[in-house]
């Protein structure tokens, strides 16, 4: 579906789930095309988010955090590891987990990709109001649907 469509509909007669997941779509198309000059992905960008919160996460923390699966998540940080963005070092309190790190490169990628991430929300969003309402209803409704799932299916 193309903008213009979009922009015809009713959006009383358009599902929420289908809303999103236009967004999610557009949105990650967007992100991938604008982080491809900087030589990542939408994926590796949370990870390198993760990794720089927390210097001490583990593979499985950062499937947990972007709640994707280990093996997809073991591809990512291959390649971030390659282009030199991570490291990762034997955790010596778990001899079978790795502790990942962000390099200097790794923290000037992600710096630049803030900078991109920041341009793109001046030009979604009207205002600071708009974008923090946004914010804060996306946020009571992943948490409700994370709820749901694990009171209905025992999954996060």
């Amino acid at each position: 579906m193309s903008y213009c469509d979009l922009e015809k509909v009713d959006v009383k007669e358009m599902p929420v789930g289908k809303l999103i997941a236009i967004l999610s779509k557009a949105q990650s198309c967007y992100f991938n095309n604008m982080l491809s000059e900087l030589g990542i992905n939408n994926a590796q960008l949370n990870i390198l988010f993760e990794v720089n919160k927390d210097s001490r996460i583990n593979q499985d923390k950062i499937a947990s955090r972007c709640n994707t699966n280990k093996g997809a998540i073991a591809r990512s940080v291959r390649k971030l590891e390659e282009n030199g963005l991570i490291t990762r070092t034997i955790d010596e309190n778990n001899r079978r987990q790795n502790i990942i790190s962000l390099t200097n490169e790794g923290s000037q990628i992600l710096d630049k990709a803030i900078k991109m991430l920041n341009e793109f929300e001046k030009n979604v969003f009207k205002d600071d109001e708009q974008k923090e309402t946004l914010q804060w209803i996306l946020k009571d409704l992943a948490v409700n649907i994370m709820k749901l799932n694990e009171d209905r299916f025992g999954k996060k």
